[in-house]
């Protein structure tokens, strides 16, 4: 590590978010402490106070990092020719195994809370928003010109439904309910709601 003076501060935010990543990853959310951070990057506490407005500010930067690192794996599944149940299939696999690389940091997102009162800031929810954008955008054919509405609901509860199936399974409590995969759960339930879908449409 450089010399204090040699850091800028956007080289600093970096540092900061770069330990907390390191300290979360290791240790999950209950390890992360401004002393934890500074003893990494080797500051005072005081100073991830004058880069952030406080701790739940680094978690929120940590968690957007979570959701851009997520955003661009979906972003690089290739094209299935137009078929949207080979692209949500694979939308949802990618999705699974994004949650069992980094378990923890993945974990961050769900239970992270701010405290009573505070919003969540719109940059954060306009990566939220992004990610429910590759869901939807596979479910274009299902929904013509006018149900943008009923794409959006159904876009996030199929994400729900994939979202209980990694859940399960990060927490390996997927075999006290099912002997089945969670590959094969995810290829169930994504199968038999578009089915549903085109039957109703």
């Amino acid at each position: 590590m450089g010399r204090r003076s040699s850091h800028t501060p956007q080289q600093l935010r970096e540092l900061i978010l770069d330990a907390a990543q390191e300290i979360i990853d290791r240790s999950g959310l209950a390890g992360l402490s401004a002393r934890e951070i500074a003893r990494a990057i080797g500051y005072s506490p005081g100073t991830i106070y004058n880069m952030f407005t406080n701790l739940d500010d680094v978690v929120l930067s940590v968690e957007g990092r979570v959701l851009d690192a997520l955003d661009q794996r979906l972003s690089d599944i290739p094209e299935t020719g137009g078929n949207p149940e080979a692209r949500l299939v694979e939308i949802a696999h990618v999705y699974l195994g994004f949650t069992r690389e980094k378990p923890r940091l993945w974990n961050l997102l769900f239970e992270h809370h701010l405290p009573a009162g505070t919003n969540l800031p719109d940059w954060y929810q306009k990566k939220l928003e992004g990610l429910m954008g590759h869901i939807e955008r596979a479910l274009a054919s299902h929904f013509p010109p006018g149900r943008e509405a009923d794409r959006q609901r159904t876009a996030r509860v199929l994400w729900a439904g994939v979202h209980g199936i990694t859940s399960l399974s990060t927490a390996d409590k997927l075999s006290v309910v099912t002997t089945e995969t969670a590959g094969r759960l995810i290829d169930d339930l994504v199968g038999t709601y578009l089915r549903g879908l085109h039957s109703a449409g």
